[in-house]
């Protein structure tokens, strides 16, 4: 206990002040004291020097740094402290009340196998003292020095068991800031790793698939030259217009706003356009109602990639878009009639290379609290279902919750076909 009390005195402000009143104790009565032994005659020279003494010794704790630093030091001032006063109090019983700031400099200072012997070892003293009074040895000469022991000793442990709580709090509280700091960090990597994703799904649903649109127009350009150079000239313009659509994403990628095709439309318009544009038809079933930012960008982000890949991969005669607008969900169904493809061996199959497009697309609609399959038959084509419940996207828009499994056919066409290859 009194070691780890020495240990802290410099750093606890409850210990400071404890150590200042102990100290301020010790002196008002020594001054007292020696005030009454000048006046009445008592102390004569030999105490009087004794008092100088004990007090001149006792200040040097305070003062010099080695007895504040050092067991050993630490260890000698004491010894001559109660040196001192024991030559005093044997001399003048009545410096035995100096007895109790001693106890708790004792138990401050001490570990407790000595401390407990050095405090009924002072309190043996004053009553070895007080047995030359007049009246010799009483009951109650020796219970009063016994009964300041005991005060000081309950005291000396009350506080070492407020200072071990105290601690005790101190770690639990340094726990909860490391926890806390750490969880700061583990929640920053996470922004950030869900940034990273957010950034590779935008990337691939736009400039990606934009870029790769121009490499195929100019393909279909360079083939079409010399035979057919109108056919060229089309698809050089179809090149510079998806190029004007790619640079707008870019723009709109980088200022992270709506894309270009909802700025000036619905999201059924833009379906439309978009299907238009890829030779698909578009059907609008039930009555439109608004959605937030994040489910209309998503619906046009997965239309986009589900098309895309039509076109590319699966070699389809027909390719339709519907955008349904149920009681308690919006639906987004892109069917194709082409090659398919097992999804056991999964979209990879279709070209012999993997993509991002349907883990992208699926974490997407995911984040909206939706579900997103693909189903899929080689030789009988390929359908891609989504379905966003609204009480779910139109109250926040960016549930975070993950859903999965297989979407039911809202109509009767869905029974009968199969996925998109969704890469």
């Amino acid at each position: 206990m009194a070691a780890d009390h020495a240990g802290h005195s410099a750093n606890t402000p409850a210990l400071r002040l404890m150590n200042l009143a102990l100290h301020g104790l010790f002196f008002t009565l020594l001054a007292v004291l020696l005030a009454r032994g000048l006046l009445d005659g008592t102390l004569g020279g030999l105490g009087g020097a004794l008092t100088v003494g004990l007090g001149a010794v006792y200040a040097a704790g305070g003062s010099a740094e080695r007895i504040r630093t050092a067991r050993r030091w630490a260890a000698g001032w004491l010894a001559a402290v109660i040196a001192l006063w024991a030559a005093l109090v044997l001399g003048h019983p009545e410096f035995g009340y100096l007895a109790f700031p001693l106890y708790f400099l004792c138990l401050h200072l001490m570990a407790l196998r000595w401390a407990l012997p050095s405090v009924l070892g002072l309190t043996a003293v004053v009553v070895a003292a007080q047995a030359g009074t007049v009246g010799g040895l009483t009951t109650a000469k020796v219970l009063g020095p016994l009964a300041g022991a005991a005060v000081a000793l309950l005291t000396a442990y009350g506080y070492a068991a407020l200072y071990q709580e105290s601690r005790a709090r101190k770690r639990l509280i340094d726990d909860l800031l490391w926890t806390r700091g750490r969880l700061a960090v583990s929640q920053r990597a996470a922004g950030q790793l869900a940034e990273r994703q957010r950034l590779a799904r935008e990337i691939h649903d736009t400039l990606a698939q934009g870029l790769s649109s121009i490499v195929l127009l100019a393909r279909a350009a360079e083939s079409a030259l010399p035979a057919d150079p109108a056919t060229a000239a089309l698809r050089i313009r179809e090149v510079g217009q998806t190029a004007a659509e790619n640079l707008a994403e870019a723009r709109r990628f980088v200022h992270a706003l709506t894309p270009p095709a909802l700025d000036d439309a619905t999201l059924s318009e833009a379906l439309r356009r978009l299907a238009a544009g890829s030779g698909a038809v578009f059907r609008l079933d039930g009555e439109p109602c608004p959605l937030p930012v994040e489910a209309e960008v998503a619906v046009l982000r997965l239309t986009q990639e589900a098309l895309a890949n039509a076109v590319r991969h699966a070699q389809a005669a027909r390719i339709t878009v519907t955008l349904s607008y149920l009681d308690e969900a919006v639906t987004l169904d892109v069917y194709d009639d082409g090659v398919g493809f097992d999804p056991q061996a999964g979209p990879a199959s279709a070209s012999g290379q993997g993509g991002f497009g349907l883990h992208g697309m699926r974490e997407r609609i995911a984040a909206l609290g939706g579900t997103l399959s693909v189903e899929s038959v080689r030789g009988e084509g390929t359908a891609v279902a989504v379905s966003l419940p609204l009480r779910v996207v139109g109250t926040a828009g960016n549930t975070h919750s993950r859903a999965t499994g297989t979407v039911p056919a809202p109509g009767g066409e869905r029974a009968a076909r199969t996925g998109a290859v969704v890469r």
